[in-house]
């Protein structure tokens, strides 16, 4: 059987390789219209959202867990560099004290692909508890953490896009993307433009050509 020699000495039969192309082929496409299908959710929740958080007087308090922690992260950072004050708290921390950061001024957006992490549902109920607002973004309208939040966007996906249809991938892409959505929306409310975002990246490439930019 023809062999594909890689790096590291170890030869990968050509038919195996082939394979493994078709599956990165089949990933792009199945996050791809795991993205597109998110339009046709832009809906009355999210213009319910996107008023709640424009009129927000504290902070967007980012949360999940895993995957979905890391991919709020990157939506907390999108968020407070384009007008809107954002940070994440790590669902785990918060129910070690890291919940007493959040005041009553600030909005919830809890991320969870399957609506049931534990940690992420138990922040959520002692959220609700001190009559703070819960934003759930998670693929299961029926799920626990659904039923808790205020409101619900949904980023369901049909299957991940993993040959074994397990590994977080389509849905992460899914919720990353609706992050974004939610952060360009803001940008328009906020009328952010492009001397706000140059204060809020004096530093690196694109912050020097938007301050030269602003000098010209």
């Amino acid at each position: 059987m023809p062999v594909v020699p890689n790096r590291g000495g170890v030869e990968a039969p050509r038919d195996l390789v082939a394979l493994g192309l078709q599956a990165a082929r089949n990933a792009i496409e199945t996050e791809a219209a795991a993205v597109s299908a998110l339009a046709d959710r832009l809906d009355g929740v999210f213009l319910d959202v996107l008023i709640a958080v424009a009129g927000c007087e504290g902070h967007l308090v980012v949360t999940g867990l895993g995957k979905s922690g890391l991919v709020g992260r990157k939506i907390a950072a999108t968020l407070a560099s384009t007008g809107t004050p954002a940070t994440f708290i790590h669902s785990g921390d918060a129910l070690h004290g890291d919940s007493g950061a959040v005041t009553n001024r600030d909005l919830v957006l809890a991320l969870s692909a399957s609506g049931e992490t534990a940690e992420v549902c138990a922040f959520a109920r002692m959220l609700v508890e001190r009559e703070i607002p819960v934003i759930a973004m998670t693929g299961n309208e029926e799920s626990t953490l659904a039923r808790i939040a205020t409101f619900t966007l949904d980023t369901m996906v049909l299957r991940e896009a993993d040959p074994l249809n397990l590994a977080p991938t389509a849905s992460t892409t899914a919720t990353l993307a609706m992050g974004d959505a939610l952060a360009c929306a803001l940008v328009v409310l906020r009328d952010f433009s492009h001397h706000d975002f140059a204060r809020f990246h004096p530093s690196g490439a694109l912050g020097r050509r938007l301050l030269q930019g602003d000098d010209a």
